[in-house]
This record gives C-alpha cells, sequence and structure tokens, in this order.
C-alpha cells in the first residue's frame, strides 16, 4: 500500500481521525480533511508525519459551500494520485418533525448526503484512474430510524442507497461500499445522550459493550486492501444490534 493516498474527509477527530492512523500505519500516505477543526488536523498530520516523512497532509474545505473541483484537484495534486475515498464527515443532532426547519434540513443533508455525492462525483476521474474505492460512513440507524433524529436518518438512509447506486455506476474501474456503525462512539455536543438512553443502547447490544473508532478503521481499510470482490455493499460494524 505504500505511496497510495487516501483522502479521509472529517478526519481531525473521533472515527475520521482513527481511519487517519490505520490507512497510515497501513502503507497509504493520508489527506486529513477539515472544516473547522483546524488545530486538531495539524497536529494529526505532524503526528503521521513523524513516523514517515511527507506522509500526510491538512486540507481544509467548507464542502457544504460547494468547493468540490477545487478541493479534488487539490488533493489529486497532493501526490499526483488518489487511490481511496472515505466520505466520513458527518453531523448529527435531533430536531423535531414537526417543527424540522429548511436549515436543518439543508445542513444535515448536505453534509449527510449531498456532500458524499458531489465529492465521490469530483474525484471520480483520480479514482477511475488508480482502480480505487469509496467507503462511506452511514449508519445503523439508516435502516431504523431513531426517534427525533427523522433529518439525520433519512440523509443517511440516502448514502446506503447513494453506495449501491454509484457501485454500479462506477463498476468495473471503482468500487463502492459502506460501513453502517453502532454504538461506537458517544455524540457530543447538543446531540449528547443521557446516561439511560447510552445504557438502553447497550442492553440492544447483543455484545452487550460499545466499539472503539478502531473497529470501523479496520473494516474500511479491510475494504479498501482486502476485498478486490466486494461492492455495493454495507457492512454493520454494531456489535449486533442490527439483528436485535
Amino acid at each position: 500500500m505504500r505511496n497510495k493516498v487516501v483522502l479521509v474527509t472529517g478526519g481531525a477527530q473521533r472515527i475520521g481521525a482513527q481511519v487517519c492512523r490505520t490507512f497510515h500505519e497501513a502503507g497509504f500516505n493520508v489527506i486529513v480533511h477539515y472544516r473547522n477543526s483546524a488545530t486538531d488536523a495539524k497536529s494529526l498530520s505532524e503526528e503521521l508525519n513523524g513516523y514517515r516523512r511527507d506522509s500526510a497532509r491538512a486540507v481544509q474545505a467548507d464542502l457544504l459551500a460547494g468547493e468540490y473541483k477545487a478541493f479534488a484537484d487539490t488533493c489529486r495534486d497532493a501526490w499526483g494520485r488518489l487511490d481511496c475515498l472515505v466520505n466520513n464527515a458527518s453531523e448529527f443532532y435531533p430536531n423535531d418533525l414537526p417543527g424540522a426547519t429548511q436549515e436543518q434540513w439543508d445542513t444535515l443533508v448536505g453534509i449527510n448526503l449531498k456532500v458524499p455525492f458531489f465529492l465521490s462525483q469530483a474525484l471520480h476521474p483520480a479514482l477511475r484512474e488508480s482502480a480505487g474505492s469509496i467507503v462511506n460512513v452511514t449508519d445503523i440507524y439508516a435502516n431504523k430510524p431513531l426517534h427525533g433524529y427523522s433529518i439525520y436518518c433519512i440523509a443517511k438512509a440516502g448514502l446506503s442507497m447513494l453506495t449501491q447506486s454509484m457501485a454500479k455506476e462506477f463498476a468495473p474501474d471503482v468500487r463502492v461500499n459502506a460501513i453502517a456503525p453502532g454504538a461506537i462512539l458517544w455524540p457530543g455536543n447538543e446531540a449528547a445522550m443521557s446516561e439511560e438512553t447510552k445504557a438502553a443502547i447497550i442492553r440492544q447490544t447483543p455484545m452487550k459493550r460499545q466499539g472503539a473508532p478502531e473497529d470501523v478503521a479496520s473494516t474500511a481499510l479491510f475494504l479498501v486492501r482486502d476485498a478486490p470482490y466486494i461492492t455495493g455493499q454495507v457492512f454493520n460494524v454494531d456489535g449486533g444490534r442490527s439483528i436485535a
């Protein structure tokens, strides 16, 4: 995998940061995309470059603003190629369905569905040239809606269908798969869950424990590196919760 290049959107923190570390450890050069988390993105890039010189770069872009072509060109030109796109950037916060606003719709559908669509489109030529792949990060709630988060669930359901549609459209040159995490990291900020809600989720998970970012990252690496005949699939990384 040495000298292959992966772009991870929302790669500065949480699951995205672990995806960056996992791919870097496997020999990839890493582009850490960020929108506002400049300090975290630059710190992560410096950490990775400390292991292997000129192997990570932090690139800022507000993809909701439609900077797809310019951002795609910057990423492709970093090392002259792109082998993998991980559409990880996401927004997650509650909305009251009867009182949902257009702003909530535009943000949640924009980040979780519109951005992966148009960024994948913009990067398709580079990925086709390298016979690369795309990994979308969706959610188990794409199939079983979470009460109070309807727009988020709608957007992630769209991302699951986008995965299948894009796999068919981009074949045979570019493979497209998705990962649907379960209880990996608890949400923070305004989406924070109560301890009672967290406990209820764990009770509903057959493995009776929370997962870890490494579970998602290692699955992403498997899909990119070790699964050349898999495309159009959504892999649940959820401790069995989707079958509970």
